[in-house]
């Protein structure tokens, strides 16, 4: 083994500047057998580097060479399988775990024990050895141990020998042997003599060294004396710092005394300032001023200086009662001694102000009654601006008394609403009276024309058939004066477009009036009473829905507002809102009914003029109570609307004609067109357009429908006459006044009219050729039926003979007497007010030259080369169309 391992050395490792220290023979666990050898490594260089070598022999040669090299610090583990048995197997655990079995167990033991010294050397006990004996993990020496890696001079050339018997001569040793050496001639020749001579001189140099240390015992003497001397001056210093010791106890005692005194000092001084602290605070906060206190108990409330000084006053105290007191100031009796002071001063004043604003209430009353006769005879409503600028002084006073005391608040503000529910009750009452006496008149004749069981009727113009038309039912009390039945004779009524306009004047002034006293007196309960109002996002026209022909509002009823008075403070503006005008809302309904019951076409101004109040309320504040009254009073509105509309479609479906008389435009659809326009001239600019644009679809349709029907019903005119003018009268109105919504509704009356027209000219222009007509309707059947055009002359009955008998039976003198007598009949059947006559004609005459032409050519095609053509030329029929035009 010895000598592979100088050959490992010279041939593998020695030129990469690398030491062997250790080698085991071994080969793979439970493999065949191909041995190997491990070798440990060191590098001469620094900083030196430790490797775990795995060397093959060549098996072609005897060399060895070098196949694997791993660095000792990646070594994980090493696992000598037993510590107590021999066993040549063990493990190293580097980047995976390598078995091995080494040649003996000698060997494996010098193997490990060389890896154990040089972890604890280089890497500082980082591997880990499992299963090894004890014996062979040796402690390093303390003093190699404390030599850095990277400094240890064993490395270079030094103590080697406990690593192995073999140790390399460093150059400076083979220097100093070949001087030595060349200096003995005999050194190689004579080795043993060489080696004697050099023991001699190694004796001589002991003996030297032994005489040396002899000669130094009188110095070593000298120094023991010497360190003897040092040892009593230690001795005498340690006294005298245990003296300093005691005495500095002594100073750390009376310091402590003193430390313990400061504190104490300090915790007086805290406390002190605590309750200087304390006491300052009950006095800057608990103390009230003479002159608060005498404005609080004699202070004059009737004055603005004296008001001013009992706000002060009061702000103070309710300041003085709500201060947060400490933690044991209510056992402090001063503190009890002002509670109860600050208790009887609130008691007093709130007293006296309930009493004096109680008196205010009255005397105000007073006042703004005596000055209510004033407004009798106009129509405008008092002014309450006066009132509220008086009380609002005692606005904050008011906010005090809440904060306070919370009965007598509320008490004062029932008072309020009670006298002020009567005085607004008389005020609207004589209001409403007033709008009207202005509405109906004043004499006798309108007082009687309009009382609750009267109706207007009076029109004139009206035919006997139409004048049978009524309202069923005995307890309407809707006039009948404003169907689209007689809207045509309306100049002849009482009802003219003055009175409609006086009205809606009076209508708009009363809502005028009605609005700011209001909005006046809501802001003035908010202000005086102090109750916050938070508008809430103003609610849609949308949500006033029809349904079942009626409407329901999404405007919540009075009953879910009338909480308790601890409910919001919205709430309770409501509340109070809807107790002082109590009477508004039925006032206002009993006005529309009135309105209603002059002219149900009122219901059109209202329902623009109360659409355009409810929405500047919400605008304003959607949560005020005008704007849920206005709702709730728009929904009767438009319900009289939707009645009035549905009243108009029942009145139509009613209509009856005469069996004797030509009908014409029928009244409905003048009635119609007057109602447009109205309609259209109040809506112009009005935030309602859908209510009336459901109103036309739902007329419109109604319209259509009877026009139909009193077409089917009619004998004296053809049904196609009546189709024809009316559609074309309803063409011409919806197209003159531009009804978006009706575009539908237009367009289908155009078709109606024209495709009426037309089957009216085709009808009647069968009759002045009719023999003709017969004649080539018989030959386009038989061409129908497969007979060849140029074959239909050799049928017997239409042969060219049959041709010339039937064109000769329609000369042109015939031919303009037969068109005489239809324009006498067209004449008769249309109407003068539709103007359509000359229309009808010119139609007639392009669909004669139509017929004229069609049969021209059906004689060109089935009896070619006959030379059969008709008595008169396409010019002799536009004479006879001419002329007889112009002779009517």
């Amino acid at each position: 083994m010895t000598a592979i391992k100088h050959a490992l050395q010279r041939d593998i490792f020695t030129p990469n500047d690398e030491r062997l220290l250790s080698i085991v023979n071994v080969c793979k666990a439970g493999k065949k057998k191909k041995n190997c050898f491990l070798c440990a490594t060191v590098t001469t260089e620094r900083p030196v580097q430790v490797k775990v070598v795995k060397v093959k022999k060549s098996d072609k040669g005897d060399f060895y060479k070098r196949q694997v090299a791993w660095e000792l610090r990646d070594l994980a583990e090493v696992d000598a399988k037993d510590a107590s048995k021999e066993n040549p197997e063990f493990d190293l655990h580097f980047e995976k775990v390598y078995r091995w079995v080494a040649s003996s167990t000698t060997e494996k033991n010098s193997f490990i024990s060389c890896i154990w010294k040089l972890n604890q050397r280089y890497l500082r006990k980082k591997v880990e050895f499992v299963n090894v004996s004890s014996q062979l993990l040796e402690e390093l020496p303390k003093a190699e141990e404390s030599v850095p890696s990277g400094e240890s001079q064993s490395v270079a050339g030094g103590d080697e020998d406990a690593l192995d018997d073999y140790q390399e001569l460093n150059a400076r040793e083979e220097q100093d042997i070949e001087g030595m050496m060349e200096v003995c001639e005999y050194a190689i020749s004579n080795a043993e003599a060489f080696a004697e001579k050099l023991s001699r001189e190694l004796q001589v140099l002991d003996g030297a060294n032994i005489q040396s240390i002899m000669a130094s015992e009188k110095q070593v003497n000298i120094l023991m004396q010497l360190l003897d001397e040092a040892l009593s001056e230690v001795d005498t210093i340690e006294g005298k710092l245990s003296s300093y010791e005691e005495m500095l106890q002594s100073v750390k005692e009376q310091m402590d005394q003193i430390s313990q005194s400061n504190r104490l000092i300090q915790i007086s001084n805290t406390n002190n300032g605590k309750l200087l602290d304390e006491i300052q605070f009950l006095v800057n906060y608990m103390d009230l001023s003479k002159g608060h206190i005498r404005a609080l108990q004699d202070g004059d409330l009737a004055t603005p200086k004296g008001i001013e000084a009992c706000i002060n006053a009061s702000e103070a105290l309710l300041q003085c009662m709500n201060v947060a007191l400490r933690p044991g100031h209510d056992k402090l009796m001063a503190v009890k001694q002002q509670q109860h002071l600050f208790t009887e001063l609130r008691d007093n004043f709130a007293r006296r102000l309930t009493n004096h604003l109680n008196n205010v209430f009255v005397h105000q009353g007073h006042d703004q009654s005596s000055t209510l006769s004033q407004h009798t005879a106009e129509l405008t409503l008092p002014k309450h601006s006066p009132l509220h600028r008086d009380l609002l002084r005692y606005a904050k006073l008011m906010e005090w008394l809440k904060n306070t005391q919370r009965e007598k608040y509320e008490g004062l503000s029932r008072t309020y609403v009670d006298y002020m529910t009567r005085l607004y009750e008389r005020e609207i009452k004589d209001f409403f009276e007033v709008a009207k006496i202005k509405m109906t008149g004043t004499s006798k004749e309108a007082k009687g024309k309009f009382g609750l069981h009267g109706s207007s009727g009076k029109l004139t113009g009206s035919t006997s058939s139409l004048n049978k038309l009524a309202v069923q039912g005995s307890n309407s009390r809707r006039s009948q004066s404003s169907s689209l039945l007689d809207m045509g004779n309306m100049s002849a009524s009482d009802l003219d477009v003055a009175d409609r306009t006086k009205f809606d004047k009076i209508f708009e002034q009363v809502l005028s009036e009605l609005e700011p006293l209001c909005l006046a007196e809501q802001d003035f309960i908010s202000k005086f009473f102090k109750l916050q109002q938070h508008p809430t996002p103003p609610l849609a026209q949308g949500e006033l829905e029809e349904q079942d022909g009626g409407v329901s509002s999404k405007v919540p009823p009075h009953g879910e507002h009338r909480h308790s008075l601890q409910s919001s403070e919205k709430d309770m503006v409501r509340l109070m809102m809807n107790k002082i005008f109590l009477s508004i809302e039925t006032e206002l309904n009993s006005l529309i009914a009135l309105g209603d019951k002059i002219d149900s076409f009122h219901s059109l101004y209202m329902l623009v003029k109360m659409s355009h109040h409810v929405w500047t309320a919400e605008n304003v504040d959607p949560a005020s109570y005008l704007s849920t009254t206005l709702g709730n009073v728009l929904v009767t509105v438009k319900r009289n609307f939707d009645k009035c509309i549905l009243g108009q479609i029942r009145q139509m479906d009613e209509v009856k004609i005469s069996k004797k008389s030509k009908v014409g435009i029928l009244l409905f659809v003048t009635g119609f067109e007057e109602f447009a326009e109205l309609a259209e001239t109040i809506f112009r600019n009005a935030e309602r357009r859908g209510d009336l644009d459901k109103a036309y679809v739902k007329l419109i349709r109604s319209v259509f429908t009877n026009v139909e029907k009193v077409a089917n019903e009619s004998q004296k005119t053809p049904r196609d006459v009546v189709m024809m003018e009316n559609f074309h009268h309803i063409f011409s109105t919806l197209s003159r006044l531009k009804i978006s919504c009706l575009e539908t509704e237009r367009r289908e009356a155009k078709h109606k009219y024209t495709d009426h027209l037309q089957s009216y000219v085709i009808n009647s222009l069968g009759q002045p050729l009719e023999k003709l007509n017969h004649f080539f309707e018989g030959v386009e059947a038989r061409v129908a039926q497969g007979v060849r055009e140029d074959e239909v002359s050799y049928q017997l009955a239409f042969n060219k003979q049959e041709l010339r008998k039937v064109i000769k039976e329609y000369p042109g003198k015939e031919v303009k007497k037969g068109l005489d007598n239809l324009y006498k009949k067209v004449d008769k059947h249309l109407c003068e007010e539709e103007s359509l006559l000359q229309v009808v004609w010119h139609s007639m005459q392009d669909e004669f030259i139509r017929q004229y032409k069609h049969f021209e050519g059906l004689i060109g095609r089935c009896y070619p080369g006959s030379g059969i053509t008709m008595e008169f030329s396409i010019q002799d029929m536009l004479e006879y169309f001419s002329s007889i035009a112009q002779s009517h």
